[in-house]
């Protein structure tokens, strides 16, 4: 009997584990660590990675224009020299960055 309770316990602290590191980075995390280096802390672009790759603002018309679904499929498969990041980032993630950029946009 105990020895199905420690299997239990053990399995449930790596479902835990999962889901706490899973939902452990919020939407700006995930936005430093993946975009900014390009795209700056403001969403300008004014990075000498996002000047030399010639990053549009956030906030400008073109890329306000994109919707959501645009956003989705410029970070998951790239676009000009921004790399894909599809693999890299999961579904959740990416709206996770979506949603902190709207309010760079802002």
């Amino acid at each position: 009997m105990m020895k199905y309770i420690t299997h239990g316990t053990a399995i449930g602290l790596v479902i835990l584990f999962a889901a706490l590191t899973s939902f452990g980075q919020s939407g700006v995390d995930i936005y430093k660590a993946k975009c900014q280096m390009c795209h700056g802390a403001d969403g300008f672009g004014n990075t000498p990675a996002g000047k030399a790759m010639k990053t549009r603002p956030l906030n400008s018309p073109d890329v306000l224009k994109e919707s959501d679904t645009d956003l989705i499929t410029v970070i998951k498969n790239g676009k000009n020299k921004m790399p894909a990041f599809s693999g890299k980032l999961t579904d959740p993630q990416i709206h996770d960055i979506i949603e902190y950029v709207h309010t760079l946009q802002k």
